[in-house]
């Protein structure tokens, strides 16, 4: 299923910095999203896009997972020539992302 089914989203820039929160819809499904969404999964979603880390940040209190992506947006909003030159859509893309809510959650990893 699409992450979007059971999560939403918001985004934000600073330079060439972009950040992405996914919050999940019902705090039961949090687990099974933080993971399979991890940070290496996110950078490889958007390989073509973000040159730099992603570190991952757990909110487990409000079901929230938030993604900081560097050299993200072509050098940022006075350099690059996108067509989405603050990365806005970033978290909109994400949604998109193919998860396995059927998958187990191995309770001994957390």
């Amino acid at each position: 299923m699409k992450l979007k089914q059971v999560t939403h989203s918001r985004s934000g820039d600073k330079g060439n910095i972009s950040n992405v929160s996914v919050i999940v819809y019902r705090m039961e499904d949090y687990e099974k999203v933080k993971k399979q969404v991890t940070a290496e999964k996110v950078k490889d979603y958007f390989h073509e896009i973000v040159k730099g880390d992603v570190v991952r940040y757990e909110l487990p209190k409000i079901g929230a997972l938030n993604f900081v992506m560097q050299n993200a947006l072509g050098g940022g909003v006075t350099k690059s020539l996108t067509l989405d030159r603050h990365g806005k859509s970033l978290s909109s893309a994400l949604m998109d992302m193919e998860i396995d809510m059927e998958a187990d959650v191995d309770d001994s990893n957390y």
